[in-house]
């Protein structure tokens, strides 16, 4: 039986090590285990903190040990092609990216006042924005890898 969890998704500026590692360090805790195909970037994971399961996809059996994330990237892949027929603005991918987590990983919620509770308190727990403050033109690609 295949259940999937919670997921988590990050706009990468391109596949390099550097950038699998930041996103490991500031989303897996210490001690999990990565499932990875044999893809030779992920040599970066620390062996003495986490676990890593590679897997070789061509030669694998008929289970596919990835099944979550070709799910996942299957459907992301549907939703750019069917709600936005391929036409959006790169600029905001990570805020669509950030509300097919948040859908995704309460898809299963029974309770729709849970989930109306829970943007409630998120909403609470983030800080005042004040008008002038927004930025309106800001992408939020480029403004993350910003070096001062």
């Amino acid at each position: 039986m295949k259940r999937m969890g919670r997921i988590r998704l990050h706009v990468a500026l391109d596949c390099s090590a550097y950038s699998l590692e930041t996103f490991i360090l500031d989303n897996i805790e210490p001690g999990a285990t990565i499932v990875t195909d044999a893809w030779q970037a992920y040599n970066v994971i620390d062996k003495e903190q986490y676990g890593r399961d590679t897997t070789n996809q061509s030669h694998s059996s008929s289970r596919d040990p990835l099944y979550g994330v070709h799910l996942v990237t299957t459907l992301i892949k549907r939703l750019i092609r069917g709600t936005f027929h391929g036409r959006f603005e790169p600029k905001y991918l990570q805020n669509y990216l950030d509300e097919y987590v948040f859908r995704f990983n309460r898809r299963k919620s029974a309770n729709i006042g849970k989930k109306f509770m829970r943007i409630v308190q998120q909403v609470i727990k983030s800080r005042s924005i004040t008008w002038p403050a927004i930025k309106w033109d800001m992408d939020p690609i480029s403004e993350y890898f910003v070096v001062t």
